[in-house]
């Protein structure tokens, strides 16, 4: 006997199948044509105003899996706070400056693997309208592809970095830090390519492993913490530095030492050497057969302030430096400072009141005036230094060390580090500073509470803005 016409089946009109690839463009499309978000903002407009603020993705490519989470996760808060009761506005954007747009162009126009010649042959003007109409067609390619996510938002209104009224409110802007005499001209190390002659940002940096020799080298010290010269006698006292790249050494101008870390004055062969207490032992091991030693004192870091070295082959005083950044997981505890060659030593050097010296041009040679090494490059120098340092007496050791190394992301030639001329705008001029954190503390509601605290020290103890 058949039941199924005694069953009470349920029914319903949606389809077996869902079919998403064919019914969600449709349900799109009419959403679309319901003016949904459009309601919705004129269903809400007496409601309490509640903006997210749209950090824009790069108009340089198709979506990825990066912006798709993005995205969709904003349109999640939106949405939701929509739903609690909130005029929630959600204006999309895009950022349309910067190298990875002009990248893609170069890329198009076959310039990628060109000379350097041939790129900057190219007429800028011709360049930045074509870069701007790469970032229009994708800024096209990109709005539909996010509207298929069944985001949310004014996409016929949305924001470029590239739209005249956007880029004349930042021209205005900064022709009032410029009125205000907040803009200067300085010196700041940067990633360098010397192949593509182009300072980089960090993020066109890639970092590859590769071996280079690591070295100890002994600076003369030429003045003494008080109360130190009776135990030392008349014997020779060193300030031993390890740095893995010895190309700097000729911009050496101080040596860093950690404020609460414990040195101490080691004899080894007749001779005295400042090392942290953490690194003696490593230090010794470096003499063959392992040195019979004696510790002459130990003392904190902190006393050795105002010591002064003698750079080994240049008539130049060293002075020593504190710096909490200096490590003692590798090297001796001391820390050779360059400040045209490296971000720490940038910084330290100018709290010190030390020149920024650069004396590597664009090609990654040394100047003339860099005595041994003028016309070098860095690469050709770098051997040469390790054998001036060993004739000199200033060699302790040479060591190969298996590390990472900055390379450039077009021509995938290791970079270098070197001070270059920079547009800032002074933090403490006109109290920018300050009212940055006086917003931070009593302006803004931070969830989760420690974001104000890690942003409050960031913008505390940051440097002048690199623009």
């Amino acid at each position: 006997m058949d039941y199924k016409g005694t069953l009470n089946l349920p029914r319903t009109a949606f389809p077996m199948k869902a079919n998403l690839p064919k019914l969600e463009p449709e349900m799109l499309d009419r959403w679309e044509a319901m003016d949904i978000y459009g309601r919705i903002r004129q269903a809400a407009a007496r409601r309490p105003l509640w903006i997210l603020h749209d950090g824009p993705p790069y108009a340089n490519g198709h979506i990825h899996m990066g912006t798709a989470l993005n995205k969709i996760l904003k349109d999640v808060v939106v949405k939701s706070r929509s739903m609690l009761g909130g005029n929630a506005v959600y204006v999309p954007g895009w950022d349309c400056h910067g190298l990875p747009i002009e990248h893609q162009v170069d890329k198009e126009l076959g310039l990628d693997t060109a000379s350097v010649d041939v790129r900057q042959a190219m007429d800028p003007v011709e360049k930045i309208r074509r870069c701007r109409e790469y970032a229009a067609k994708f800024i096209d390619i990109q709005r539909e592809e996010f509207k298929r996510l069944g985001v949310f938002g004014d996409w016929k209104n949305p924001y470029t970095t590239m739209t005249p009224a956007y880029e004349a409110v930042i021209a205005r802007e900064f022709g009032r830090f410029v009125g205000r005499g907040a803009v200067y001209k300085g010196l700041k190390p940067v990633h360098w390519c010397m192949h593509c002659k182009t300072a980089l940002a960090q993020a066109e940096v890639e970092y590859e492993e590769q071996t280079t020799a690591s070295v100890y080298v002994k600076f003369p010290v030429k003045t003494l913490p008080a109360g130190l010269a009776p135990k030392l006698g008349n014997r020779p006292l060193f300030a031993v530095v390890w740095t893995t790249t010895p190309w700097t050494l000729p911009a050496n101008l101080a040596i860093a030492v950690h404020p609460s870390q414990r040195y101490e004055i080691v004899g080894v062969a007749g001779e005295r050497y400042i090392v942290a207490q953490q690194r003696v032992e490593e230090f010794l091991s470096l003499f063959e057969p392992p040195a019979r030693h004696d510790v002459v004192d130990d003392l904190p870091g902190a006393a050795l302030e105002g010591v002064v070295c003698r750079h080994p082959w240049i008539d130049r005083d060293v002075p020593v430096l504190l710096a909490d950044f200096v490590a003692m997981d590798t090297g001796t505890g001391l820390v050779h400072i360059a400040p045209g060659h490296g971000e720490e030593d940038y910084e330290l050097g100018r709290k010190a009141g030390l020149r920024i010296y650069n004396p590597v041009d664009d090609d990654g040679r040394f100047v003339p005036e860099v005595e041994h090494f003028g016309g070098m490059t860095v690469w050709e120098a770098n051997p040469r230094i390790i054998e001036h340092l060993a004739r000199a007496g200033a060699l302790v050791a040479s060591v190969p060390l298996r590390h990472t190394y900055p390379h450039c992301w077009r021509c995938k030639n290791p970079t270098l580090f070197r001070a270059t001329e920079q547009w800032f705008i002074a933090l403490d001029k006109n109290g920018l500073r300050q009212k940055a954190l006086h917003a931070i503390r009593h302006d803004v509601e931070w969830i989760p509470e420690w974001g104000e605290e890690r942003i409050y020290n960031m913008v505390a103890h940051r440097p002048d803005w690199v623009l």
